[in-house]
Parts: structure tokens; sequence; C-alpha cells
């Protein structure tokens, strides 16, 4: 399906005539600020983030407009206070695009999706005002796990990682064998920083061979939640106490959840 870009201005003009209107007239959209809305951007995004973990189609769809709607709504926002407007907001991100894209618009060449993300980072330094450090540009409010992930991603894109991606077994196996020593000695501050030092060599592990954790931790979780609603669901009919059963009993019923595909 091919986005008719005539349609797709007709739509976006619309939407920015709608925008002018509530902003005028909706009391709720009258008053709202960054401050006000910024709770209500994250939540939109992890809906959306929920959508696609589900891969629905139409409420990916749905969930994009809401976020569509906040972009439109800061930048009404900021055109208000002369900070910014949204055709200025659209521009940079088009320049910005054609500047860290030098193998499409320019001379350049990348050959590999892990290039085009090594010259990303290098082109993020370089740019006036730009982050001044590796790091500046990570969230300090992201997720503990996606921030390590991007973290590592980052560094790798100046040349920071292993050599031989096999080489991070050892450190994950290094990590696991310290956290083990301090939770024998039950040193709780101790275990705590030794857990944090596995688990990101686990992040790390899991990004040297491709794989997404927080995609990948979301997914056991659905699946944790399937199988614990079938134990439930099982007990309730035969009419037995969850909490009466022991650790076999409930483990007989997570099997068949299993032998069910759940």
């Amino acid at each position: 399906m091919q986005t008719n870009i005539d349609t797709a201005l007709q739509s976006f003009r619309r939407l920015l005539e709608i925008m002018d209107e509530l902003r005028e007239k909706c009391p709720w959209d009258r008053e709202q600020t960054f401050e006000s809305l910024r709770t209500l951007t994250i939540e939109e995004t992890y809906e959306l983030a929920d959508a696609i973990a589900k891969e629905n189609p139409q409420s990916i769809k749905k969930e994009l407009g809401d976020i569509l709607l906040h972009i439109v709504f800061y930048a009404k926002i900021g055109s208000e206070t002369g900070d910014f407007t949204i055709d200025q907001v659209i521009d940079g991100l088009s320049e910005k695009l054609i500047y860290r894209h030098p193998h499409i618009f320019g001379n350049d060449t990348a050959n590999t999706p892990q290039d085009v993300k090594e010259k990303w980072e290098q082109l993020k330094l370089k740019e006036k005002g730009g982050n001044k450090t590796v790091l500046e540009g990570v969230p300090a409010a992201l997720p503990a796990m996606i921030k390590a992930h991007r973290m590592q991603d980052k560094a790798r894109g100046v040349g920071f990682d292993w050599e031989q991606r096999e080489q991070v077994w050892d450190k994950v196996e290094e990590e696991l064998a310290e956290l083990k020593v301090e939770i024998e000695k039950e040193d709780q501050a101790n275990s705590e920083a030794e857990l944090g030092d596995f688990l990101f060599s686990v992040i790390n592990a899991a990004r040297l061979y491709h794989i997404n954790p927080e995609n990948a931790l979301e997914k056991t979780n659905a699946k944790f939640i399937r199988r614990f609603n079938y134990l439930e669901q099982q007990t309730i009919q035969k009419g037995v106490d969850l909490k009466k059963m022991n650790l076999d009993e409930m483990n007989a019923i997570w099997d068949e959840a299993k032998a069910k595909g759940l």
C-alpha cells in the first residue's frame, strides 16, 4: 500500500485545523501545557508499544493517531509561546534525516545496518548543539533495561564493544559467580550491585545476538499471565482453593497449560 502524499497532506492539514479550533474553544484543550501532557504522552507511548507487542495492526493504527495528536498538540503550544511551529519541527526532522544518511543523500557508503548505526552515532556527536558525549543522548527517565541496552548500543557506535560476541558469555558467567558469592554472604547491598552487573551482562549478550531483551521479557510476562490464568481457572472449576494446593499440584496444572501451547 503506497502513501498518497497529496491525500496525506490534506489529512494533516485537517488535523491542524481541528487542533486550532480545539485549542481556541475547548476548555480542557485550552488549559493544557507541556507539563500536563507529558504523563499522558508516556501513557500513549506504552499503549502503542503494547499494540505492537500484540501484533494488532488496527490497534497500532489507533495508537499512532494518539501519538500524532500529542505531537501536533505540543507544536500548537510551541507556536503560541513563540518557541517553535509544526513546520519547524518537520523541517528540523527532515534536515536531520538527510544529514544522518550521507550514504543516501551524499557520497558516503554504508553496506550494513550496523554501518548505518555507527555512522549515525558519530554524526550525532558532530552536530552543532548536539550531544557532547556519547551517552548524553540516553534519556535519564528510560526504564533501566531499555536504558542499559541503549547505552551499550551507543558505546558500540564508537567502537567500545567485544571483538567477538562469544566473549560476552565469559562475562555473564563471571558476573553470575560474583552474584552467588554475595548472596551466600547475605550481603544485601553487594548482592544488589552484583545482580545489576549480572543483568547488565545478560542484556549485553542479548544485544550482541540481536535479541531485544525488553521484547523477550514482555513475551515471557505474557506467557506467565496466560499460564497462571489457566491455573486459576482450573482450580475454580474444580472448587479447589489455590492457596491450599502444594507446588506439585500447581505444577501439574501448569504443565497442562504448557501442553496446550499457552
